[in-house]
């Protein structure tokens, strides 16, 4: 029987623990779960299923394990722990790709739009002002992953002009697709929209920095669905006060729950919504765990394992 550890907060097993014993059944699985944070005999469990929220820090003794699979897309919580020596997968989940989607989606509309222009007027201006049509507005996605991708093909599909951005060469149907230093930017060169989609890692910490931020078209807006720290928030704020930028919507930021005190509460021309762009659905992603599993015990390849020197 395969061992299987459920290492992630009560919160969470409340979520799987119908639904991750299912998937493994439909997979062909015959397994054992446990959540527990002590284990006995850790040597001897298979397969750990991991929320980086865990109190789970040391991996030492899980020698037996054949892979850590992450509920989490990102990875930059545990990808330098130096104790987690077994093969590590990020979770690419359906659900989540399709949340990102019309979160992303719906947040280029508004702005492209110019919704929050009209929310709430009650002065009786009557200011026939039509946007551009999509065609006519370009959109930059920093980020070519699963997610990443998904977007730019949805956005393209409405007729915006996508440019992708990512660190290495990748193909998307529908987008024009860059890569390296001088690829980013030409990326960001007079970009209307921009759209952060990059994975956390010490390459993209700041990487929207003043100088960044001064290429995106005056009048431009900033969309962080990805990671907090991929911003220097100083420097979006003097892009703002400046008026260089006209927005930014941030759903994602290097404290979390955002402090009461962050200037971005405040800013009239910053929207903050509270990390809830997309989120891991237990019941899509119990089935991309469960597959995982039977990979391993098929002796195939696993799905979306990270690459450690790369970062994710």
């Amino acid at each position: 029987m395969t061992r299987v550890l459920f290492s992630a907060p009560k919160t969470d097993w409340v979520d799987y623990r119908e639904v991750l014993p299912q998937a493994l059944a439909e997979a062909g699985v015959v397994a054992e779960i446990e959540h527990t944070l002590d284990p006995a005999n850790p040597e001897t469990v298979d397969y750990i299923v991991y929320a980086p929220s865990s109190a789970l820090k040391d991996f030492t003794a899980f020698t037996g394990a054949k892979l850590v699979q992450s509920l989490w897309a990102g990875v930059e919580a545990v990808v330098g722990n130096a104790t987690q020596t077994q093969p590590l997968a990020r979770m690419v989940d359906p659900g989540l790709t399709e949340g990102m989607v019309e979160w992303c989606v719906g947040h280029v509309l508004r702005h492209h739009l110019g919704i929050d222009r009209d929310i709430g007027r009650t002065d009786g201006a009557w200011e026939p002002l039509p946007p551009p049509l999509a065609r006519d507005r370009s959109v930059t996605i920093l980020g070519l992953g699963a997610l990443g991708g998904a977007v730019g093909q949805a956005l393209a599909a409405l007729n915006f002009p996508v440019t992708g951005w990512s660190r290495s060469p990748k193909t998307v149907a529908g987008l024009t697709c860059l890569s390296g230093e001088d690829g980013l930017a030409r990326s960001l060169d007079r970009a209307s929209i921009v759209v952060l989609l990059l994975p956390l890692t010490g390459a993209t910490e700041n990487l929207m920095n003043a100088d960044r931020l001064a290429r995106m078209a005056r009048g431009g807006v900033l969309i962080n669905p990805g990671r907090g720290p991929l911003i220097d928030d100083a420097a979006l704020i003097a892009a703002l006060d400046a008026g260089h930028l006209a927005h930014a919507t941030l759903d994602v930021f290097r404290t979390e729950p955002l402090p009461p005190e962050h200037p971005f509460w405040a800013h009239p021309k910053v929207t903050v919504t509270p990390h809830i762009a997309s989120a891991t659905r237990p019941a899509s992603a119990a089935r991309v765990v469960a597959e995982n599993i039977r990979r391993g015990e098929a002796g195939e390849p696993f799905l979306h394992l990270v690459d450690r020197a790369a970062g994710y």
